[in-house]
């Protein structure tokens, strides 16, 4: 219900913790808030007490509140025109266009007849998906990962869709799923999980990596799971002609086929969370509160997850059976990414003991996560910046400031003070600030080589380079809190964030 007219509905805190329970629970005790805001153009007024009704989508996020079981057959007449408005606002205005060429501004030059003409062709099904642009992007290793890019009324359509099914699925998406959800982001992640291995009773840590997720989804499996929720035949419709559409690359159109989903389009998150919903989140929940002994934890961000366990044979049985429940829906687990290592609290006791040495780390969205200890001899769990990522962050700065070094020097500055200030916003975490100054260091010596290069007579000195750096460059410090105070608040009711 909502708790005062014109908000959100309020806070909750779940009355039930995960099983074996002690102290405070990562995943297990993080507070609920709303989905999203409402719109405030789709409230109805009451005549008398002047008060806002639901909206629509709020509606739908009561009734899939209350019934877990409901399907909802009607759906698509959500899609309006002003939600097509919204989604296309919402776009990125310098992205590429895809296969139909047509770009964010030449789209808007006639906005409202587009939309029209593209709200009047989706309701009497003659909307037709484009085939994705294939593009690819360096990975951290060298590799390239593929992305498709969807044509501009693709992303606009799957932008209005993925907002309506957000009212349905935000119901029902557990609390340690992270991924592509409104109002969570990798932060809250790792939040959960450093307060998870802090607080609990985490001696193994399951590093899980699903070997080429988004090319191996099944469509079966995907509208099985999607009519679990969607009884309205058009949206189904609609998200397998999304699924279908194929690709374009270097002027070949290659069909999709019955698995995969290009990654990277407007819906993929959405899509991709409904999969692993009913085939990890799921089943690793029934799994923990069925077998589990011990503590187990469980945080996922999309396609990586990391599950901690109190006892290594516990561990060993998950990850087994795991292997086996994914077989079954076309998917597998990286045999060299997927990890079990000892990690936690007592691991470099038990380590140093058997003679083992320091207890290895692991990887989780972009940050190492390492076992350490305070100048008082507690247990504090480390994270850094991941040292390829840092590369990889580093040679993309100096290949595009070697491209910009004949600009003035003070467009350069407000360019690399925004590198630096995104950089930190992510990666100025408590215990990272030695990553942070090696960031900087190096991007004030790549600008000053930059510099120096721009003529054979230019003599950038470092006194030069230091009033430059006092001017243009950030200094390095720590942005956010420890993650045990943050989660503490929003668990308290004291943060919406859901």
């Amino acid at each position: 219900m909502m708790n005062d007219p014109e908000k959100s509905d309020g806070f909750k805190v779940p009355a039930k913790r995960p099983n074996n329970t002690e102290g405070s629970v990562a995943e297990g005790v993080e507070g609920r808030s709303s989905a999203k805001s409402n719109p405030s153009r789709q409230n109805v007024r009451r005549t008398q007490r002047r008060e806002s009704t639901p909206n629509e989508l709020e509606r739908i996020r009561q009734l899939a509140r209350r019934d877990k079981k409901a399907r909802f057959t009607a759906l698509l007449h959500h899609i309006t025109i002003d939600r097509f408005r919204s989604a296309y606002k919402g776009l990125n205005p310098k992205a590429k266009p895809g296969v139909d060429g047509v770009t964010w501004e030449e789209y808007g030059e006639d906005l409202e007849a587009n939309l029209e003409g593209l709200h009047a062709a989706l309701m009497r099904g003659a909307y037709r998906a484009k085939p994705s642009r294939r593009s690819y992007i360096p990975k951290t290793d060298g590799r390239m990962r593929p992305l498709g890019v969807a044509a501009l009324e693709d992303k606009i359509v799957q932008a209005a869709m993925v907002e309506v099914l957000n009212a349905v699925y935000e119901e029902d998406f557990l609390g340690f799923s992270y991924g592509f959800r409104p109002k969570r982001g990798t932060h809250n992640a790792l939040d959960a999980l450093a307060v998870g291995i802090v607080r609990r009773k985490v001696n193994w840590v399951l590093d899980l990596d699903i070997r080429d997720f988004f090319g191996s989804i099944s469509h079966t499996w995907m509208v099985r799971f999607l009519q679990h929720r969607i009884g309205d035949t058009r949206v189904i419709r609609l998200i397998q002609k999304w699924l279908s559409a194929g690709v374009m690359e270097k002027g070949k159109w290659e069909p999709q086929g019955e698995i995969g989903t290009p990654q990277g389009a407007t819906a993929s998150p959405l899509l991709a969370n409904v999969y692993l919903h009913h085939v990890f989140d799921l089943w690793a929940h029934d799994w923990r509160k069925r077998n589990a002994r011990g503590d187990v934890i469980i945080v996922r961000y999309a396609d990586d997850a990391v599950v901690g366990f109190q006892y290594r044979r516990e561990a060993e049985r998950f990850q087994a059976e795991l292997t086996e429940r994914f077989q079954k829906f076309g998917l597998e687990l990286h045999p060299e990414k997927t990890r079990l290592i000892e990690f936690g609290r007592y691991a470099a006791q038990d380590r140093q003991e058997r003679k083992l040495g320091k207890p290895p780390t692991f990887t989780f969205l972009g940050l190492r996560h390492i076992c350490g200890t305070s100048q008082a001899g507690k247990f504090v769990l480390v994270r850094h910046t991941d040292k390829k990522r840092l590369r990889a962050k580093l040679r993309a700065v100096k290949i595009e400031l070697n491209r910009r070094r004949h600009e003035d020097v003070d467009k350069q500055g407000e360019w690399l003070k925004s590198v630096i200030q995104g950089y930190l916003n992510y990666h100025a975490v408590p215990t990272n600030v030695h990553a942070l100054e090696a960031f900087h260091r190096e991007l004030k010596r790549f600008w000053c080589k930059a510099l120096r290069r721009r003529s054979q007579h230019d003599r950038t000195s470092w006194a030069r380079m230091d009033q430059l750096e006092e001017r243009w460059l950030p200094k390095p410090r720590i942005l956010h809190p420890w993650p045990e105070q943050r989660l503490d608040v929003k668990t308290q009711g004291k943060s919406p964030v859901r």
